[in-house]
């Protein structure tokens, strides 16, 4: 059996990340979300275990003392993290697993894991992204004004990734990252090892 793909999807708060994966997931069996743990307070629509591990600061620390995590970084004055296991055993059982992570993250398991392919999404304009994050209705003015300029310094390092998508149209960027996934199952080397009974009777 070929092991699965890592996909790691970064994009500032508010450009849309968490939509296009959840979106991603509803269509598309084979992929897994793995769930990060954090020490943030959870929204009022996030459930534990579902939408993040929600810790605190002290089991936090246990865990990244004990070498738990796969990545970890301070974003927004919160901890977060990727359990190392989460995602071994579904990657050898293969299946795709979506980091959700900021770059940070994203820098730490390219270390680990050089093959897997990043992605970042951007928004269309920073007052597109005002905006979304104004829509949500969570935050002060103060907390957006600062989210603002971490996305700004997040945004500095698209340069880093294998693919940009601009979410200005929803469809169209679920359509472009969709197409990233699809071609990443098609590289030749993979399928040549997934299909070998198939191709030794071809040729």
């Amino acid at each position: 059996m070929t092991t699965g793909n890592l996909f790691i999807i970064t994009a500032a708060s508010g450009a849309g990340k968490t939509s296009l994966i959840k979106a991603l997931l509803a269509k598309d069996e084979h992929l897994k979300l793995s769930i990060s743990h954090t020490t943030r307070k959870p929204r009022p629509s996030e459930l534990n275990g579902v939408d993040y591990h929600f810790v605190d600061d002290a089991t936090f620390l246990r865990m990244l003392g004990e070498a738990q995590f796969l990545e970890s970084a301070e974003v927004h004055e919160a901890r977060y993290g990727t359990s190392q296991s989460a995602i071994e055993a579904p990657l050898a059982a293969g299946f795709d697993i979506i980091l959700e992570i900021d770059w940070q993250g994203a820098e730490q398991v390219r270390l680990l894991y050089p093959h897997a392919v990043s992605i970042f999404v951007l928004p269309p304009s920073i007052e597109a992204l005002e905006r979304r994050l104004n829509g949500r209705g969570q935050d002060s003015a103060e907390v957006i004004a600062k989210r603002v300029a971490a996305a700004r310094t997040e945004m500095r390092h698209v340069s880093e990734f294998d693919y940009v998508t601009i979410n200005d149209d929803f469809d169209v960027a679920l359509q472009d990252i969709t197409a990233i996934i699809r071609a990443q199952r098609l590289v030749g080397s993979v399928q040549l090892q997934r299909y070998a009974d198939l191709i030794q009777t071809l040729t």
